[in-house]
Formats: C-alpha cells, sequence, structure tokens
C-alpha cells in the first residue's frame, strides 16, 4: 500500500510516531484500527486530542477527518471523552 504518510489525514510526524508505536504500514494501522492506534499514540504524545482520533479514522477509511459521518464522530468523541 506504500507509506503511512501516504494515507489521508498523516502527515509526517503522526506516521514517526505510529512506527514509534508499532504500526508501521498502512495496513498495520487498519487492521489496529484507529481506537487502538489513538491509544497507543497517547502513550507517546500525552497531548494526543480528539482531532488526532478523527485523522486515524479518516486514514482507515481513505478519507478526509472532515468528511467522516457525524454519527462516527460522536462515536469517537464519547469514546475520546471515556477514554480521559
Amino acid at each position: 500500500m506504500g507509506k503511512l504518510s501516504e494515507m489521508p489525514n498523516i502527515g509526517k510526524v503522526v506516521e514517526e510516531q505510529l512506527i514509534k508505536a508499532g504500526v508501521d504500514t498502512p495496513e498495520k494501522l487498519i487492521e489496529t484500527g484507529s481506537e487502538e492506534a489513538w491509544i497507543k499514540l497517547k502513550a507517546i504524545d500525552p497531548f494526543s486530542c480528539l482531532m488526532k482520533l478523527y485523522g486515524l479514522e479518516g486514514a482507515v477509511r481513505g478519507i478526509k477527518k472532515k468528511d467522516l459521518p457525524q454519527d462516527v464522530k460522536d462515536k469517537l468523541k464519547e469514546f475520546y471523552s471515556n477514554y480521559k
């Protein structure tokens, strides 16, 4: 599939963080899922925010985070709120 940074919403910094967290390919990110990948990133970067979670979900789906359906955003927001 290529590099993580070729996925929507994944820049070089997030790519480096994902690799450090053991999620080193697009396939592995898709397999891991956005929530579990975000938890791994949170361990590395305690300032990982809801927007990063949206970005990961968008990457998994192959879309920009702004294009996520509202019900998906609501579910992710609930997960994020309950994680704190």
